[in-house]
This record gives structure tokens, C-alpha cells and sequence, in this order.
């Protein structure tokens, strides 16, 4: 019979007391596992989101609100930037690809965010290696972008939330629809001809419209006064004369009742929009080169239409600021945990030597050697903290693989409960440390065991 077998049989004679003990050892570690796995899987999803495009152009102002609310949807627009000057940028020979975003409206029906976009949108890869697809509820694959005004392409969380599909009907609405009367439902109506396969970014819980049909909805144009006064202002910036400013033509008024496009209802509406009464939240950008990247942010911050800033480094600034400083704490909290999991082991063991010296003493008499004796209690501890380790870890990916689903559902993050993150191979290698420096004392009262006098008592 090796030592590990006795150890064990030791353990199973102190069940109940075992179990808690290891109980305990393996609440902790699925703490510090679920911890580490959700922040690989938040890590992953903003790192790589942010990381589709190069360039974020929009109005100057914080750098950080302008990624959250382009590429995450947090928060509400504040400014936006002229029309005329997202068919400037979009000439310039070093970028790919410049993709407009005009927002501000939601839907009636879960309050998400509406962006009005281009087609191309679609085409472009919104994390490296990864393009959007195209499902229809039942399963079945189609291929179908927004190429008319009043269609619409909505995120998979969106079709399940609101029970909608291809052919449902929707009106945007202006604020929030909460019954107080401050919301303003629009008379024009978008219809859906697409539904996004799940992407696990924030675009899942998106609806995208066509950019034409946004700048078409009844009070999305800048006012004509207002457009240029905004106009020679830049011009006023850019050290040009103002008077050379053209002032835009005032928009048909027209009310339609049918759309010449689709041939379908869309409720009221006005014409086109002439461009200098158009406005865009955001410019995504795509270099068609990454070492032209950081020239052309300057050039585009040195003017003072807008500002041009970097996702993935916003987004590293975040986490380094305020995520990374919370999972640190988080961690030592738990660490602390497994330590008083780790004296509770201790305490176990020890408490059980007074109750174990005959037994010791009659092993010893046996012939067994102290420092065979001495590696028994080793084994113990080391038994009930790897073996509650290790439960641990398998009972933290149970964990996650249960609240999966409901995070799913109210973020869009697609989980795998089943994705290792490095720190974790360092746990078991870590408890065995723990438990050697545990059973030390336990160890050496039993090396130190008399065995006359214990026989004798």
C-alpha cells in the first residue's frame, strides 16, 4: 500500500469533514476562474470589435464617447459632422474604405439604437477575418444589404428580442418610448430585408437602415439657416471666405405617400435632402495602408471639421484605467479566499492529529519511517486542495456555462464556456504550493509523534 492510498483512506475515515474542507477550496477557485474567463471573453470582444476599422471620424470632443457610442452604441450622439465633408474624406487616396453612420433614433419596440448606413457596410470586415452574414430565422442563408431608402438589416438579438423577420414592418422613433409623451414616433416605415447572423459584438443589437431613407425621415435635415451659419463658420476656421459659402436650396416638402423606390407605403415624408443639409454621427475608416494610418489622423485633427481617433487604443486606455484595476482587485480578493480556504485545510489536519497519535504511533511501531509518516499528512493536504482545485475549475465553467445564455441575451457577447485562459494552468500547480506549505506543520507534529508515550496512552 503506497502513501497516496493511505492518505486517501485517511481522508474517507474524516468524510464529512474532508468534503467541506475541499468544498471550500473549490468555491473559491471557481470564483478566480469565472473572473478570469469573463474577462478574456470581455478583453477579446471589445479588443477585437474596436479593431475593424483603423479610424473613428466625428465631432471634436472626447475621444473615448466618440468610440463608445460609434462602435459599442453607449450613451447618445452628441454633435455630428457635416455630409459634405464625409464626400471629401472619402476621396482621399490613402483610405479603403469610408463608411458614414447617422443615429439618433430607436425602435418602438426594445428601444435599440437605429443607424442609418451604406451598403458597403456589410462588405467590410468588422473584426480581422470576419465579415457579416445573412440568416433568416428558420435557418436558411440569404444575401441581402439594404439597397433601397426605406429597407432595413437588423442584429440576430433585435429579430429574437422584438419576434421580428424578413418582411416585418417597424417605425423609428425620436427619444425614448417609455408612455411620459417626450418620444416622437416617425410616420415613415422601414421594412426589413435581412437579419444579421450573431457576430457577439454590439452590432447583434442593432437595426441598420439605409442612409438615403435616414436623411429621408421628417426632421433629420439641419435647418437650412442652420447648415450655413455651421458652414461659414468652418470656412471662418479653415481661414477661407465665407461669403464663397453656398447656401443650400430648401428641400421639397412635398408630402408622398408611397415610395417611388420600393413601390410600398412608408407613411409621410419629405424629398431627398440637398447635401448641405446632411449631417453624419461618424466616419468609419479603413486604411488602405497601416502605416498611413497615424498621418492621416493628424491631418484629419489638425482641421477643425471633426476629430479622428484610434479604437483599439481608446478601448486599451479603458481597460488599463478601469477594467484591468477592478480584475486586479477582484483577484486578490479571491486569492484571500483560496488562502482562508487554503487555513481552513490546515486546520482540518491539524485538528485531526490529536485523534490520530495512536494510529501514528502504531505505523511507526510497524516500522514505518517518520519521514514516511511525515509524507502521509503531505499527501492529505495536497489531496484535498488539488482535488478541490480542481473541482473548482470544472465547477466555474459549469457556472459560466449556465449564465451564458442569459448574458447572451441582454449583451450580445457570445460566450464559450469552455475557453481556457492561461492563468488557469498555473492554479493547480499554485494549490499545490499552498497545500505543501499547509500539511508543513501537520507534518512535522506527526515526524515529531512519541510513539511509547502515544501507545501507552
Amino acid at each position: 500500500m503506497n502513501l497516496i492510498t493511505i492518505a486517501w483512506k485517511s481522508i474517507r475515515q474524516r468524510a464529512l469533514a474532508s468534503m467541506l474542507t475541499a468544498l471550500s477550496v473549490a468555491l473559491g477557485v471557481a470564483l478566480m476562474v469565472t473572473v478570469l474567463v469573463m474577462y478574456g471573453v470581455i478583453d477579446q470582444s471589445f479588443n477585437q470589435t474596436a479593431s475593424g476599422y483603423d479610424l473613428i471620424v466625428g465631432a471634436k470632443g472626447s475621444p473615448l464617447q466618440l468610440v463608445l457610442n460609434t462602435v459599442f452604441h453607449f450613451g447618445k450622439p452628441v454633435e455630428n459632422i457635416p455630409y459634405l465633408y464625409y464626400k471629401e474624406i472619402k476621396e482621399n487616396p490613402r483610405i479603403a474604405h469610408a463608411i458614414p453612420l447617422a443615429m439618433g433614433d430607436t425602435t418602438q419596440e426594445g428601444g435599440f439604437r437605429i443607424v442609418g448606413t451604406i451598403p458597403e457596410f456589410f462588405g467590410v470586415e468588422y473584426m480581422p477575418g470576419k465579415k457579416y452574414g445573412f440568416y433568416r430565422r428558420d435557418g436558411a442563408q440569404q444575401d441581402k444589404f439594404i439597397s433601397r431608402p426605406f429597407e432595413a438589416v437588423i442584429g440576430s438579438s433585435v429579430a429574437r428580442a422584438n419576434n421580428w423577420d424578413i418582411g416585418s414592418t417597424f417605425k423609428p422613433v425620436h427619444g425614448v418610448d417609455d408612455g411620459s409623451g417626450d418620444a416622437h414616433v416617425h410616420d415613415e416605415e422601414f421594412t426589413i430585408v435581412g437579419v444579421l447572423a450573431p457576430t457577439g459584438t454590439p452590432n447583434d443589437k442593432a437595426v441598420f437602415v439605409h442612409l438615403d431613407g435616414f436623411f429621408m425621415i421628417e426632421g433629420h435635415e439641419k435647418p437650412a439657416d442652420e447648415a450655413a451659419a455651421k458652414a461659414k463658420a468652418l470656412a471662418i476656421a479653415r481661414g477661407e471666405d465665407p461669403d464663397a459659402v453656398v447656401e443650400p436650396k430648401t428641400p421639397d416638402e412635398e408630402q408622398h405617400s408611397t415610395d417611388a423606390h420600393g413601390g410600398h407605403d412608408h407613411g409621410h415624408h419629405h424629398g431627398p435632402l440637398p447635401d448641405e443639409q446632411k449631417e453624419v454621427t461618424a466616419i468609419l475608416i479603413r486604411c488602405k495602408s497601416e502605416i498611413v494610418t497615424p498621418q492621416l489622423q493628424a491631418v484629419i485633427n489638425d482641421r477643425p471639421e471633426a476629430q479622428a481617433v484610434s479604437p483599439v487604443g481608446q478601448i486599451r486606455n479603458l481597460f488599463s484605467l478601469f477594467i484591468d484595476n477592478v480584475r486586479l482587485l477582484l483577484l486578490v480578493l479571491i486569492t484571500l479566499i483560496i488562502v482562508v480556504s487554503g487555513v481552513g485545510v490546515f486546520v482540518s489536519i491539524y485538528n485531526s492529529m490529536s485523534d490520530r497519535r495512536r494510529e501514528i504511533a502504531i505505523m511507526r511501531a510497524l516500522g514505518a519511517r517518520r519521514g514516511s509518516v511525515f509524507s502521509i499528512i503531505l499527501s492529505e493536504s495536497i489531496l484535498l486542495c488539488v482535488g478541490g482545485g480542481l473541482a473548482g475549475v470544472l465547477l466555474g465553467h459549469l457556472l459560466i456555462l449556465a449564465a451564458a445564455p442569459y448574458i447572451e441575451l441582454q449583451s450580445g457577447l457570445i460566450i464559450n464556456p469552455w475557453s481556457f485562459e492561461p492563468v488557469e494552468l498555473v492554479l493547480i500547480p499554485g494549490l499545490v504550493v499552498l497545500a505543501s506549505l499547509i500539511g508543513m506543520v501537520p507534518g512535522m507534529t506527526a515526524y515529531r509523534t512519541d510513539v511509547a508515550k502515544s501507545l501507552a496512552n
